[in-house]
């Protein structure tokens, strides 16, 4: 049996944010920032306040059939929602996008790599 990898981002707003909230989130803003983005298993949070009132939470799952992507990204959905909610948080727009990377195109290096005669 296969275990298969996905990817799965759940995007939103902040919406409707206190001056404390958004201070809380200020506050934190170094362990948000996009370029420290990863897919964990907890799911990691981005966001850029100065920018724009966007998140991005970003989960990994696993399951052995296709058809588990859809479940992992149920879960994922009502992690983020718990994390929003157990802050106070107001969002908006909230829509997932999930990727199983066992059908995911190769890169051009794993490409040339799947190419070359094993040895």
């Amino acid at each position: 049996m296969t275990i298969r990898t996905f990817r799965i981002m759940v995007r939103g707003v902040f919406d409707g944010l206190t001056d404390e909230q958004r201070a809380a989130l200020q506050a934190e803003a170094a362990e948000h920032d996009v370029l420290h983005a990863a897919f964990t298993r907890e799911g990691h949070l981005s966001y850029d306040l100065t920018a724009r009132a966007a998140f991005t939470f970003r989960f990994l799952d696993e399951g052995e059939e296709e058809a588990d992507i859809l479940l992992a990204t149920e879960r994922a959905e009502r992690a983020a929602l718990a994390w929003l909610a157990e802050r106070g948080y107001g969002h908006k727009n909230l829509r997932s996008q999930a990727e199983d990377l066992s059908q995911a195109p190769l890169g051009k290096r794993r490409k040339r790599q799947a190419a070359q005669p094993s040895r």
